[in-house]
């Protein structure tokens, strides 16, 4: 595996845009991979995530902008895609054939050394089940064997649309354990996800897209030390919540109802330096607090601060906090 030098860039864009008719779906984006990051690409669906990877991957061609994968342009895709492993969208095999077996033609139609199947399922945990056919897999078995077959190239670039759709707790744990593990082989990792609750934990570097348009873009600490903090704080009588709100905003604080809290708990918009002040703004007020700490920002709370969305889900109908 060849990887690009400490420090560089493995995809590099300018203005890369792509427009559907009259529908522009990619906005002039600017995009910067850092090599050997975990790069988290998150946004609603169909904010341009797909359509930005298939243009990465030289499957349609951009309308306007330009863009580099390891140095090469995006017109010349044969130049740098023996250095990428992709799975996009949903992994496709022949449903009678073993896992293995679809694999190996894979390996055979691109020109890699069959050697490379039983390393590439071992490495998912595919090993004891590469028998079976394909029909039989779970969907987390199917989505397994689709990294299994992009890992196939020896990438140095792996691309995963949406790895985690339809996986259960224990797959999407197994998912992310497969990503930090490709990243500290130097491996640069570029996932796309509209499950954002968690994807803090394996991501170093993130790209924020909606409705076409990159809101942010850089280290992931950066995005969370430019959001305020969140003091949480439970009245012993619930009903007391919306009564501590007012005396919150009173003060010059915003709060709110925090949502996925146990009933009754406020959410405020403010840092651990307040606690003392909140707990004896409340308690003169006759509001005696069970519960106090601080809890910073969750990623989709970012998004909805930059996007200024309400929304309590990116991706409709999508659990939180999945990837």
């Amino acid at each position: 595996m060849t990887t690009a030098p400490p420090g560089g860039l493995a995809v590099a864009t300018r203005g890369l845009t792509k427009r559907f008719g009259s529908r522009t779906a990619v906005d002039h984006v600017d995009i910067a991979i850092p090599a050997g990051s975990v790069c988290g690409f998150v946004g609603p669906n169909g904010a341009g995530k797909t359509t930005t990877i298939r243009m990465l991957l030289g499957l349609i061609r951009p309308t306007e902008g330009t863009g580099t994968v390891f140095g090469h342009p995006l017109t010349h895709p044969a130049d740098y895609l023996s250095r990428v492993g992709a799975l996009v969208e949903a992994p496709a095999f022949y449903p009678t054939l073993s896992g293995r077996a679809n694999l190996l033609v894979l390996a055979r139609l691109g020109g890699i050394d069959p050697g490379r199947v039983d390393p590439a399922l071992e490495r998912v945990g595919l090993a004891e089940r590469s028998g079976d056919a394909f029909k039989h897999y779970s969907l987390g078995m199917k989505q397994r064997l689709g990294i299994a077959a992009a890992l196939l190239p020896d990438p140095s670039l792996l691309v995963l649309d949406e790895p985690a759709n339809g996986l259960d707790p224990a797959g999407i744990v197994e998912v992310r354990r497969l990503m930090r593990s490709f990243a500290d082989e130097g491996i640069t990792v570029f996932v796309s996800s509209h499950l954002l609750g968690e994807i803090e934990h394996i991501c170093d570097h993130l790209l924020m897209i909606q409705e076409g348009r990159l809101v942010f873009q850089g280290p992931v600490d950066d995005l969370f030390a430019s959001q305020i903090a969140e003091l949480l704080a439970r009245p012993e009588q619930p009903e007391q919540a919306a009564a501590l709100i007012t005396l919150v905003e009173q003060a010059g604080h915003r709060a709110r109802v925090a949502v996925e809290e146990p009933p009754g708990t406020v959410a405020v918009d403010a840092d651990a330096s307040w606690a003392a002040d909140l707990n004896r703004l409340a308690a003169a007020a006759g509001i005696t607090l069970v519960h106090l700490s601080e809890r910073p920002r969750r990623l989709e709370e970012a998004f909805f601060a930059l996007t200024g969305s309400a929304n309590g889900d990116v991706g409709a109908g999508a659990p939180r906090g999945a990837l």
